[in-house]
């Protein structure tokens, strides 16, 4: 049982460290280059700006970080919990930062897939250049950017380099949910060896 409730201090501040990591690439998504006008112009990203590093894979993970953390440490009403009450808080803290961590995935990925949101040339054949923000990755349907580096430099021209700050921040977040994911994993099978352990020795 002592050592179910350390690997939940341990799996708490592990968990409360990659929330903190997710917040932080999100926050760096929505300032391309750090620089703040791209926002206030409203040149952001829709995957940037939903902000699922923020909520979903930060503060819901957060959340269910510090409620695994005080079951760990038994701090306050986790101090005299019967083994019941404290596998549903378990499954109530595993799914939260589950939901949270899932999310900041899947929004990582389809960012990923659909690629940077910046200015690039719309013209065809024999017409004058014409510019616009959108995702012009999104309709490559024979070249991957991700794989074809060429395009990094030459598509979008403004912000620059917005396709090695798009892959890099959204690549952390999408390993940092994957580890949140793991870390839940973890909890969950360490929740229930504790649950049975308890039982056990009563």
């Amino acid at each position: 049982m002592a050592c179910s409730r350390t690997c939940s201090r341990i799996l708490g501040l592990s968990l409360g460290t990659t929330a903190l990591f997710a917040a932080g690439a999100n926050m760096a998504l929505l300032f391309p280059n750090w620089d703040v006008t791209y926002l206030l112009r409203g040149l952001v990203g829709t995957h940037a700006m939903l902000g699922s590093g923020l909520w979903g894979g930060g503060l819901m993970v957060l959340t269910a970080a510090i409620l695994i953390s005080l079951m760990g440490w038994r701090c306050g009403c986790f101090s005299k919990s019967r083994p019941c009450r404290s596998m549903l808080t378990s499954l109530l803290s595993s799914g939260l930062a589950l939901l949270g961590a899932l999310i900041c995935f899947i929004t990582s990925g389809v960012a990923l897939k659909d690629g940077p949101f910046c200015m690039f040339d719309v013209s065809s054949f024999n017409q004058t250049q014409a510019w616009k923000y959108g995702y012009p990755f999104k309709d490559l349907h024979n070249r991957n950017y991700l794989h074809d580096r060429s395009l990094w430099n030459s598509v979008c021209l403004e912000p620059s380099k917005a396709v090695v700050w798009h892959v890099s921040f959204f690549s952390v977040l999408l390993c940092i949910s994957l580890l949140q994911i793991l870390l839940v994993v973890i909890h969950f099978i360490n929740s229930f060896l504790g649950l049975f352990c308890s039982l056990c020795e009563e």
